[in-house]
């Protein structure tokens, strides 16, 4: 039988490759996007009573209903922008199982999409398998900005979707107001659809505001926007998220998700419900972020790698262009394998794997951590 493969490019994605070498070689794992300490003991406890409670069986398909009652409220508390929860939330089994959806659900034979790179290592498999046509446009090192003017230059007629990621990973940069009008003025008018990937939205540093679509009334109007229980709450093996969008978007991403997942962990949603009624459960991340990020930077202060502060998410990108000109690929594996610190090349994300000889680090990571691994950092 011969079989042709529909991504016949892929290859095993760098966090696996990476993971494995940091477990091969018993290295500090700053790589995959994980922390190494717990989740609040009384989430953990709300899991056991839901399912000491017999919450047991199928959820109802788009969640439960509690629990998008929260986020519809949360979405008030920060934004004074509402989602009605019955028709424009939906839980899903994680962030990337949304974006999944929202792609299958509306991406056809030759439409484009356009994202920034470096971009999240998913976006671009679930465009193809779709039929769909990749547009990457490259962020601007060293603060990857964009240039909106190449945007523009972009967009014709057969431009679906633009994917964006703020917080930014893998970068820690966020995307201003500013950027955010540019993206609403070039959509307006169009049939243009936007895809906001705001999983590090809690997660913001140094005074800064996320900028979520749904501040922004015509963008909110084409825009899904997808978040992550996982990454708000410690949480990432649980793999539970959800999208808001206006309901006619909803009701065609409902289509994919039934017959996609149907529905989601029972138990937690319940627990999350409950998790959610104490808003300090997700407006103190910030600072307990900053913190790590702080501590992180200054235990390093000395060391050869450079740096820019990142602004939002738990990772920092570090650059090591006066330790050494080797590529990024290699110089983490030589990290992994000799230092005993696993790190992400950023080059496997940006077009045509252009390499600024910068690494990233995950800090979400318990202080006794940071430090090990900025005592190996200090001496290379």
């Amino acid at each position: 039988m011969e079989l042709i493969s529909k991504l016949p490019n892929l290859e095993t994605t760098i966090f696996s490759v990476m993971s494995a070498l940091a477990k091969e070689y018993n290295a500090i794992n700053l790589s995959q996007g994980f922390p190494d300490f717990e989740s609040d003991p009384k989430l953990i406890d709300l899991v056991t009573q839901a399912m000491k409670s017999g919450y047991n069986q199928y959820a109802p398909m788009a969640g439960v209903l509690e629990l998008r009652e929260r986020i519809a409220e949360k979405y008030d508390l920060l934004y004074q922008s509402g989602y009605h929860p019955e028709a424009e939330i939906t839980i899903t089994s994680g962030a990337t199982q949304a974006i999944s959806c929202i792609i299958s659900a509306f991406i056809r034979n030759n439409d484009e999409v356009i994202i920034f790179k470096p971009a999240y290592d998913c976006y671009e498999p679930f465009i193809e398998l779709n039929g769909g046509k990749v547009i990457p446009i490259q962020l601007e090192y060293p603060k990857y900005e964009i240039d909106w003017d190449t945007v523009k230059q972009k967009i014709n007629a057969q431009t679906k979707m633009i994917i964006i990621n703020t917080p930014h990973n893998p970068s820690g940069r966020i995307f201003s107001k500013n950027d955010m009008l540019k993206l609403q003025g070039l959509t307006k008018n169009s049939n243009i659809l936007v895809l906001s990937d705001e999983v590090y939205e809690h997660i913001t540093f140094d005074d800064e505001k996320h900028q979520s679509v749904c501040l922004f009334p015509d963008l909110k109007s084409r825009s899904f926007v997808v978040a992550s229980f996982g990454k708000t709450f410690h949480n990432t093996g649980w793999k539970i998220g959800y999208c808001c969008a206006p309901k006619e978007l909803m009701e065609e991403f409902r289509k994919v998700h039934q017959f996609n997942v149907y529905c989601v962990n029972h138990p937690m949603q319940i627990a999350l419900a409950n998790y959610l009624k104490e808003s300090s459960n997700y407006l103190g991340l910030s600072q307990f972020y900053q913190e790590k990020r702080d501590l992180f930077l200054s235990l390093i202060s000395s060391s050869r790698f450079k740096f820019i502060p990142s602004k939002g998410t738990y990772f920092q990108v570090l650059d090591y262009s006066e330790i050494t000109q080797e590529a990024d690929i290699e110089f983490a594996k030589r990290l992994a394998i000799k230092h005993g610190i696993a790190s992400i090349p950023l080059s496997v994300f940006n077009v045509n794997n252009l390499d600024h000889k910068v690494l990233r680090f995950c800090f979400a990571k318990t202080s006794d951590t940071l430090r090990k691994a900025a005592y190996i950092l200090n001496s290379i």
